[in-house]
């Protein structure tokens, strides 16, 4: 055999390594790939819930009725790209709440002196599915199911000991008489992970005025 024909036969031998070497390459590339843009579109979302989050917040603080159906509109239309929708419906909620500390001494026992209380609480979105997670996510628990009327206001927080909420002031500190308005945005992750990866199972962020 010519110096020629074995080359010949190398370049075959070779053109079949490097069909493997092209697959080994892929196996590894395109799942890394696709996990690049998952957590791209997770923090493009991370990034959304949290300015949804401040933008409820800021909305909340200032006076704005969230138990009125327009108002949750306006707020759905603010969180559309992330699935925010009303009434109790979408892919998510925001969940907003105003808080306040009773100092002992300051009201007639029995009573919640010495606690933090929950004085309205409204939820805008999904009330059953994303809302019901609120409590797996919230730094805040509240003791049990207070009453509530049309606007969300919590009937007889001073007094009913489920309007008790606990976490509060591992974030900061209130004194008698001071309110502190919490927003809270929870949405689901909507993409496909593949076995092996880290998973993720929504973004939340929190904000107080």
């Amino acid at each position: 055999m010519n110096a020629a024909a074995t080359s010949r036969v190398r370049i075959r031998g070779e053109a079949g390594n490097e069909v493997l070497e092209f697959v080994f390459v892929m196996l590894v590339f395109v799942p890394l790939l696709m996990y690049v843009i998952i957590i791209g579109i997770d923090l493009a979302r991370a990034v959304q819930t949290a300015q949804v989050a401040r933008d409820a917040g800021s909305m909340f603080v200032r006076g704005v009725d969230f138990s009125q159906s327009g108002n949750q509109a306006e707020l759905a239309r603010i969180g559309n790209d992330i699935g925010l929708a009303v009434p109790g419906a979408g892919a998510g909620a925001v969940q907003l709440s105003k808080v306040t500390y009773i100092a002992t001494g300051d009201c007639t026992a029995p009573c919640n002196g010495g606690h933090y209380v929950l004085v309205q609480r409204i939820v805008v979105g999904d009330t059953t599915g994303s809302g019901a997670l609120f409590p797996g996510h919230s730094f805040m628990s509240l003791a049990g199911s207070p009453s509530y009327d049309s606007q969300g206001n919590v009937l007889n927080y001073t007094t009913d000991s489920s309007a008790v909420v606990t976490g509060v002031s591992s974030v900061l500190t209130l004194n008698s008489g001071e309110y502190a308005y919490i927003s809270e945005a929870y949405f689901p992750s909507t993409m496909v992970y593949f076995p092996g990866f880290a998973t993720s199972a929504g973004n939340y962020s929190s904000t107080i005025f």
